[in-house]
C-alpha cells in the first residue's frame, strides 16, 4: 500500500476507536479553530493533508519551473503590445503594467494552483496574490500537530510543518529594500476594502506586527498622500501590502487616488504590484501554452509546461492548434466539450466555471457563444484530485468525498511551503465544508 493510503486508513482507524469516537477533541479542536478568527476560510476537516516528501519536492521544483516561465512571458508581453492584448487588460491595467514598481521580480508572492496526486501534477492556474493559507495555514498546522489523535498518530508517521509566514516576509522586505527603501523597520499597510467584520488579513498583521514590523490594516479612504509620503493620520506609511483587486478599486476610485499617486511616484513599496496583474489573468496560460512564443525557453521551463499545464487557449472564432493539429477552435470545443472547462479571464470567484462533462450541448454552446463575448479562457480538464475526509458535521463524525486543490506558495519565484484547499467533490455551489486543510509533509518512521 502507497505510503499516504496507509496514513490515511491508520489515521481514520484511529479516530474512530477510543478514546477518540466520542469526539470530545474534535469539539475542542473546532473552538480552538473559531479562536484562530480566520473568518470562515477554515474547512471543518478532522484530518489534514498529506503530501510524501517526494511529492512535496517535485511539487516545489516544477512550481519554481513554471513561475519562471510566467514571469518570461510577462516580460515578452510587456516589451510586445501583440502579446499584451492577448490578456486582455483594461486600459487602467495597461497603463500601471507599464509603471515600474521598483524591484526586479514580478511577482513578490503568488502561488499555483494544482492537481496532486500520486501518479499525475497538473497546474490549472495561476494567482498573483499571498494564498490564504500561508498565516492561516501556520497556525492550523501548529493547532493540529498537537492535536490528541494526531499526536498518536504521529508515533508511527513523521509529519513535518511546511508554513510560508516567514519566507513572505523576507520577500516583501527584499523588495523594499530593492527598491530603495531605508527604514530598518518599513511601516507595512495591508490595504483592503472595509469586510464589516474581522478582516481576514488580521492573522497577517498579527504576525508581521510579532516580527517587528508595524502593521497597520486600513482601507483607501483613510490613505492620504501628501509631501510625498503615503500616510494614515500621521503615521507614515512605507509599504503597502495590496489586499484588492485593480478592477475593484477603480469601480470605487480612480487614479488621482493616494495610493495610486504613491505607487507612480515611487514613494512606496507595493506588494504586489500592478505590474503582477498580468500573470492572475487566465488568458497568461494561453500564451504559456504556446510553442511559438516558449520555443527559444530553456528546456527544463518547456519541459514543465509540457508535462504539467493543460492546453488553454482564450476563445474566439480563430484557428489554433492542438498536440500539433490545426483545429477550428469553436468546432473543436462542441465536439470535445466533455473534457474542457470555461473561465473567466478574470482571478475572481465572481463567474463561475462551466465543465463541459456537467451540461448538456445546448447549455454548453450557449456557454460558448457567452465567451466569445467576454475575455474567456477554454481548457482541457486534468483528473481531479479526490480525496475522503472526516468532518464534524452537526456533532457527528462523517466521511466526506472531498475534491484537493494543492497551492504551492511562492515568493520572488522561490517555492517554499504549500496549503491545501477542500471543496465537496462534484459541487460547483457554496458549502460549509469548503475552506483550508491543514498540510503535512509525511514520512514513515
Amino acid at each position: 500500500m502507497a505510503l499516504v493510503s496507509e496514513a490515511i486508513a491508520r489515521y481514520h482507524k484511529l479516530i474512530e476507536s477510543e478514546p477518540y469516537i466520542d469526539l470530545a477533541w474534535a469539539q475542542a479542536l473546532q473552538e480552538r479553530k473559531k479562536a484562530l478568527k480566520l473568518n470562515g476560510q477554515v474547512s471543518p476537516v478532522l484530518r489534514p493533508h498529506f503530501l510524501t516528501n517526494r511529492e512535496f519536492v517535485a511539487l516545489e521544483k516544477t512550481s519554481e519551473s513554471l513561475a519562471a516561465s510566467i514571469e518570461r512571458v510577462e516580460n515578452l508581453a510587456l516589451a510586445n503590445p501583440t502579446l499584451l492584448a492577448r490578456l486582455h487588460l483594461l486600459p487602467a491595467e495597461r497603463m500601471l503594467a507599464s509603471a515600474e514598481p521598483g524591484y526586479s521580480s514580478i511577482h513578490i508572492a503568488s502561488h499555483l494552483h494544482a492537481n496532486l496526486s500520486e501518479t499525475s501534477l497538473r497546474f490549472t492556474g495561476h494567482s498573483a496574490s499571498t494564498p490564504t493559507g500561508v498565516v492561516a495555514g501556520d497556525a492550523l498546522a501548529d493547532l493540529y500537530y498537537e492535536a490528541p489523535p494526531v499526536k498518536e498518530f504521529r508515533k508511527k508517521f513523521k509529519l513535518k510543518k511546511i508554513g510560508g509566514s516567514k519566507p513572505l516576509l523576507s520577500a516583501i522586505l527584499k523588495a523594499y529594500k530593492e527598491s530603495g527603501g531605508k527604514q530598518k523597520k518599513p511601516v507595512i499597510a495591508i490595504v483592503e476594502f472595509s469586510s464589516g467584520g474581522q478582516s481576514e488579513h488580521a492573522p497577517l498583521a498579527e504576525f508581521f506586527n510579532k516580527e517587528g514590523y508595524q502593521t497597520v490594516i486600513v482601507t483607501p479612504e483613510q490613505l492620504d498622500y501628501r509631501n510625498g509620503q503615503l500616510r494614515m493620520g500621521d503615521l507614515m506609511i512605507d509599504v503597502v501590502y495590496r489586499a484588492f483587486r485593480l478592477q475593484d478599486f477603480l469601480v470605487r476610485f480612480d487614479l488621482n487616488h493616494a495610493v495610486m499617486r504613491a505607487y507612480k511616484e515611487r514613494a512606496i513599496c507595493m506588494v504586489n504590484s500592478f505590474r503582477s496583474d498580468l500573470g492572475s489573468k487566465k488568458a497568461i496560460l494561453d500564451l504559456l501554452t504556446d510553442d511559438t512564443i516558449t520555443a527559444k525557453f530553456p528546456a527544463a521551463e518547456r519541459k514543465a509546461i509540457k508535462d504539467h499545464v493543460p492546453w488553454t487557449r482564450v476563445v474566439a472564432a480563430v484557428k489554433t492548434t492542438h498536440k500539433g493539429h490545426t483545429v477550428d477552435l469553436p468546432e473543436f470545443a462542441m465536439k470535445n466539450r466533455v473534457k474542457l472547462v470555461l473561465k473567466s479571464n478574470e482571478d475572481t470567484a465572481d463567474i463561475p466555471p462551466v465543465r463541459g462533462m456537467d451540461v448538456d450541448d445546448l447549455t454548453w454552446e450557449k456557454a460558448l457563444r457567452q465567451a466569445m463575448r467576454s475575455p474567456t479562457i477554454i481548457q482541457e480538464v486534468p483528473d481531479p484530485t479526490r480525496s475522503v475526509f472526516p468532518m464534524l458535521q452537526f456533532g457527528s463524525l462523517m466521511m466526506k468525498d472531498m475534491q484537493v486543490d494543492t497551492q504551492p506558495h511562492l515568493f520572488s519565484g522561490a517555492a517554499s511551503g504549500a496549503s491545501t484547499w477542500l471543496s465537496v467533490a462534484g459541487s460547483t455551489g457554496f458549502s460549509t465544508l469548503t475552506g483550508l486543510a491543514p498540510t503535512f509533509v509525511l514520512e514513515g518512521k
